[in-house]
């Protein structure tokens, strides 16, 4: 069966001072069209809250009862006609003005199917990027991309891209080490899925260690957050001792925006490499479907997040595909409890106790490796 394939590239750009400025100039614009089009859905949704034989003691939203809600395709037409009349919004491409409100409407969708916070104002700089869905044929040539309206913009082109994709879309990042572009590109080809074969390694993920695998490899857990929270207080300081608002307070904001930025890489290289090293030489890997937005929230939960086990799986997954390794999640529930060898309950184990001893079939080992993932499936 022929699908449509995609890979994102990301690359950084070297805009010149006038391309600097025509960039911060479009994030501004896309910031206010967000805003404006949040206000209109927010002032629709409060005209409904008050009842029909009274009224607020403070404010009420008069706004007609046959009024429709505000959807993507409503305020897409408003934006049209207001278009027109700004010169400000002119200057911007108006795909480019459409993602925004379809951005919009993706955080009402995830707010009404996952149960996400309501849709927050973005206040100026908070608006970080900003998406061309359609770009003219040939986009590259000579180390440069050319978008709609900007023109060529020079980048630095780490690696090639494969020939035979069609570059479908690109968007441009404002981040606190410089500008740039994530081009995804578009193959129409045949993927095989890639079927369970080969040895099998279940996966166990802690905060002493890492990981803990099937064929006892024990990794210890980098700190990268926790060694740099000395750094980032002393930067955090000097950014309080500041004027808001004044060119220092700038500077020095921006300094710990590198250090955020610094961490982060250093933890996702980290787990590219350590997926790379759990592909050797096995065919199916599995690990537990933990919920990971609960351990966030609990006592150590800062440590959960500097571990960051969603980023390692969801990276994980993705070296496997690459690899030709099986890769699937399993139900977290009494993998401590069964045991590898017969399959049998042992009971509950306290979180102190490390050693798994089966009474039935007198098989030993430490409780973390939870052999059973990968075994069930040999």
């Amino acid at each position: 069966m022929i699908q449509v394939f995609n890979l994102t590239y990301e690359f950084k750009l070297k805009p010149t001072k006038t391309q600097v400025a025509i960039f911060e100039d479009w994030l501004e614009q896309c910031r206010k069209v967000y805003n404006y089009a949040l206000q209109e859905r927010k002032d629709w949704y409060n005209s409904r809250k008050c009842r029909i034989d009274a009224c607020s003691l403070r404010s009420e939203f008069i706004i007609k009862a046959d009024t429709p809600r505000p959807t993507y395709s409503t305020q897409c037409k408003a934006l049209t006609a207001y278009r027109k009349t700004s010169p400000a919004l002119q200057r911007i491409n108006a795909q480019a003005l459409q993602q925004v409100l379809r951005r919009l409407e993706k955080s009402f969708v995830s707010m009404w199917e996952q149960n996400h916070g309501f849709p927050r104002f973005k206040k100026r700089g908070a608006m970080r990027s900003f998406v061309f869905p359609q770009l003219s044929s040939n986009p590259i040539q000579k180390s440069s991309v050319k978008l709609p309206v900007i023109g060529w913009v020079k980048f630095w082109q780490s690696r090639a891209i494969p020939e035979g994709g069609i570059i479908k879309q690109a968007r441009v990042v404002n981040r606190a080490s410089g500008w740039y572009v994530m081009l995804t590109v578009a193959w129409d080809v045949k993927l095989p899925e890639v079927m369970p074969h080969g040895n099998p390694l279940g996966i166990d993920v802690g905060l002493t260690n890492f990981i803990a695998t099937s064929n006892s490899l024990l990794v210890k857990r980098p700190r990268f957050f926790i060694d740099a929270e000395r750094k980032l207080k002393l930067l955090q300081k000097r950014v309080s001792k500041k004027q808001i608002g004044s060119n220092n307070w700038r500077k020095a904001q921006k300094k710990v925006a590198l250090l955020h930025e610094y961490v982060a890489n250093c933890r996702s290289d980290w787990h590219r490499k350590i997926s790379h090293q759990i592909c050797n030489d096995v065919g199916m890997v599995f690990v537990e479907d933990l919920n990971l937005v609960g351990l966030s929230r609990g006592m150590l939960g800062k440590h959960c997040l500097d571990a960051g086990w969603g980023q390692f799986f969801t990276i994980l997954e993705q070296t496997c595909w690459k690899r030709g390794v099986y890769f699937q999640k399993v139900d977290a529930k009494k993998t401590s409890q069964i045991c590898p060898n017969c399959g049998v309950a042992t009971g509950k184990k306290e979180l102190s106790e490390r050693t798994h001893s089966c009474s039935n079939c007198g098989y030993t080992t430490g409780s973390a490796l939870k052999e059973r993932i990968g075994v069930s499936y040999n």
